[in-house]
């Protein structure tokens, strides 16, 4: 009898207990959904100041100022800016850059990463830790002996010049996460592989990149994205106009006699929207790319 009470008295708290806890659940469900909810909120807001303050006209601005709702929409700012900065030239440069960059720097990459994570090849640490040190380094100390070197080559003020920069600049990083991930890849399927007849290209393109094809679509995302925003080494690099880039048609809305809060407001917004575009595009291969790496 007493080992039955006993039993019936741990039943009833445990039937207690259970209710508490799944309301405790809930709660913090609805603690971190709002928590989401601002952090969301104050990601948009700089891209819903620009949108807003991009379609008001100058009288507007200076009754309200920048948080203002606008009495009415005036595409002004954005004409203005697309026809004075030539902006269709400069986003069709800025295209071909990011691109090419993408596609070079993931198998520039992928080619430095086979070498040192499957050929095994002398002082790979040694490479890794140079690597390391060549993404820690500010491009503030490089863009001189960049400069001249270009100078040099007869690239300078050349789409090519800043295609190869960034290509072996964004491949330092590439080079470290592939190394890492083909450093731990199955010896066995590469030993099958090689017992089956196939050479080392075969090896990489027929073994190596179907498995790396989400990570290297994710690198190429990344770096399309990190070109896309890069000003410095443009700014330097490309002179004339027809061959600069969005990012430095942004930089020269403002000047020490020049400013126009709303035409700033009107370059920020041609500036971001191709890139949401394209991480809108892209977003199911981030997503699955980074759900394989977990998974692997």
């Amino acid at each position: 009898m007493a080992d039955a009470a006993l039993s019936f008295s741990e039943t009833s708290t445990k039937a207690v207990a259970a209710p508490r806890s799944r309301a405790r659940r809930g709660a913090m469900r609805w603690v971190v959904l709002a928590i989401l909810v601002v952090l969301l909120l104050l990601t948009l807001f700089p891209f819903l100041l620009a949108l807003i303050n991009a379609v008001k006209d100058g009288v507007d601005y200076s009754k309200g100022g920048p948080l203002s709702i606008p009495t009415r929409i005036d595409m002004g700012s954005l004409s203005s800016f697309w026809n004075t900065s030539d902006f269709s030239r400069k986003l069709l440069n800025s295209v071909i850059i990011s691109v090419c960059v993408a596609v070079f720097g993931a198998l520039l990459s992928l080619f430095n990463a086979y070498a040192i994570g499957i050929g095994k090849v002398r002082g790979s640490r040694v490479i890794l830790v140079v690597l390391l040190l060549g993404i820690m380094v500010p491009q503030e100390s490089i863009i001189y002996p960049l400069y001249y070197m270009a100078k040099a080559t007869g690239l300078y003020d050349t789409q090519l010049a800043v295609i190869i920069i960034f290509a072996v600049l964004q491949s330092a990083f590439g080079t470290y996460l592939l190394s890492s991930v083909l450093g731990s890849f199955p010896r066995e399927i590469i030993e099958a592989a090689e017992i089956d007849g196939a050479t080392s290209w075969q090896i990489l393109w027929s073994v190596i990149v179907p498995v790396l094809r989400p990570t290297l679509m994710v690198l190429g995302t990344f770096f399309f994205i990190w070109t896309w925003n890069e000003f410095l080494i443009p700014l330097v690099m490309l002179v004339s106009n027809n061959n600069q880039t969005v990012s430095v048609a942004m930089g020269l809305t403002r000047g020490q006699n020049l400013s126009d809060p709303t035409l700033q407001a009107a370059a920020s917004l041609l500036g971001i929207a191709p890139t949401i575009v394209f991480f809108l595009i892209f977003q199911r291969t981030l997503t699955r790319g980074v759900a394989v790496g977990a998974v692997k």
